[in-house]
C-alpha cells in the first residue's frame, strides 16, 4: 500500500510518499480501506517530536488520526462489523496512520459512518468530535442551564464542541474573528467575543467550565472568568499527572508532568477552580452516540478544503499556516 511517512522528527518540510506493507490484521482488527482523513493539530505535535517521550512513536511513520473508509477484512474474532460496511474511525494513539491507503483498527475503536455524510465530511469528525464529547460529557459533565466558554469557536474542535454544547442545553460563549461570528452563532454561540478587538476577560465571569484549545495566555485568562467550583479543561496546556497515569507512565514520568502543569495548577488552586489536561481516546461506542445526534442533524461536520492525496504535504502546511478560514482540512484518497 501507500501511505505518507516521515523520516524523522523536527522536519516540517518533510514527509514522503511511498509503499510500506500491509498491515497486520489481528483476531479483532478491521482493516479498513481509507477514502478520506483529516489534518489535525495532533499531526504537527506528532511529526515534530512533541509526544516522543510519552507514546511509541518511532520514525519512519505514518501520520493521520482520523479517518473514515470501507470494510475490507475482519479478524477471526470480530463481531461489530462486516465486509463492505462503510465506517468512521479516530485509531488508537498507538496504531495512528490514516494518511495511508489501508490501516488496521480495533473493532472497539469504530463506529458506522453517519449515513447522512460524505466520506470527506465523515473523516473530518472522529478525532474533534471525540475531544468534544470527552472534555463536556465525560470530564466536564455538562448540565442545562450551565454556562459554558469555548475558545475558537471556528476551529476544528470548536465548530464541533458549539454544536454539543447547544444540544445539551447549555450558555455558549466562544472566541472567533468578526469574519466567523455569523458562522459561530448558527452553531450554537449565545455570545461571541472577538479575539482580535477585544479582551474575553474582561467581557466573560462566571462561567461553569472552560474548553481550552489555545493553552499559553488564553489558559491562564480562562482561571479568571471561571466561579468558584469552575473548569478548565485543556487540550494544548501542560500535561498533567492524571495524563501520565492514564498513559501508565513510570514514576518518573508522572512526576515530571506534574511538574509541568504545577505553576497551572497552583493559579487553579488560587482561584477556587480545577485544571486538566485532555488526550482524547479512541471509543467506537461515544462515535456511535455522536453519529445519532449527526445523523439527527444535531451536529454537521463544517469542512474548510479537501485535498487529494498527493498533496498531503501542501494540506499539512495549508492547516498549519492557519490559511483555513474555518473547521477542518481533509484529504481524499480517492
Amino acid at each position: 500500500m501507500k501511505a505518507f511517512m516521515i523520516d524523522r522528527y523536527g522536519d516540517q518540510n518533510g514527509g514522503r510518499i511511498t509503499k510500506t506493507p500491509n498491515p497486520q490484521v489481528g483476531a479483532e482488527d478491521v482493516l479498513i480501506r481509507v477514502h478520506a482523513a483529516s489534518v489535525n493539530p495532533l499531526d504537527f505535535r506528532i511529526r515534530d517530536g512533541g509526544f516522543k517521550a510519552i507514546l511509541p512513536y518511532r520514525p519512519p511513520l505514518a501520520l493521520g488520526n482520523d479517518l473514515a473508509g470501507v470494510v475490507v477484512e475482519v479478524g477471526p474474532d470480530v463481531t461489530r462489523f462486516a465486509v463492505g460496511d462503510e465506517v468512521y474511525a479516530r485509531p488508537d494513539k498507538d496504531r495512528i496512520g490514516t494518511f495511508a491507503e489501508l490501516i488496521a483498527v480495533h473493532q472497539n475503536d469504530l463506529a458506522p459512518k453517519p449515513a447522512t455524510l460524505t466520506m470527506e465530511e465523515a473523516a473530518s469528525l472522529p478525532l474533534v468530535a471525540l475531544t468534544s464529547w470527552q472534555a463536556l460529557v465525560e470530564r466536564a459533565q455538562v448540565q442545562p442551564g450551565q454556562k459554558v466558554l469555548i475558545h475558537a469557536g471556528s476551529g476544528g474542535v470548536g465548530t464541533i464542541a458549539l454544536q454539543l454544547a447547544r444540544h445539551l442545553g447549555t450558555h455558549v460563549a466562544t472566541t472567533a474573528s468578526a469574519a466567523n461570528a455569523d458562522l459561530v452563532k448558527e452553531l450554537g454561540a449565545d455570545v461571541v467575543v472577538d479575539y482580535r478587538t477585544q479582551d474575553f476577560e474582561e467581557v466573560l465571569d462566571g462561567y461553569d467550565v472552560v474548553l481550552d484549545t489555545l493553552g499559553g495566555e488564553t489558559l491562564e485568562k480562562s482561571l479568571r472568568v471561571l466561579k468558584p467550583g469552575g473548569k478548565v479543561i485543556s487540550i494544548a496546556g501542560p500535561p498533567d499527572a492524571n495524563f501520565a497515569r492514564e498513559l501508565g507512565a513510570n514514576l518518573v514520568l508522572r512526576q515530571a508532568m506534574n511538574a509541568l502543569s504545577w505553576k497551572t495548577r497552583r493559579h487553579a488552586k488560587r482561584q477556587g477552580v480545577t485544571y486538566s489536561f485532555l488526550f482524547m481516546k479512541a471509543d467506537g461506542d461515544q462515535l456511535r452516540e455522536l453519529t445519532r445526534l449527526i445523523d439527527a442533524g444535531e451536529i454537521r461536520p463544517v469542512v474548510d478544503r479537501v485535498f487529494s492525496f498527493g498533496q498531503t504535504r501542501e494540506a499539512l502546511e495549508y492547516a498549519e499556516k492557519g490559511h483555513a478560514k474555518a473547521g477542518k482540512v481533509v484529504i481524499t484518497m480517492r
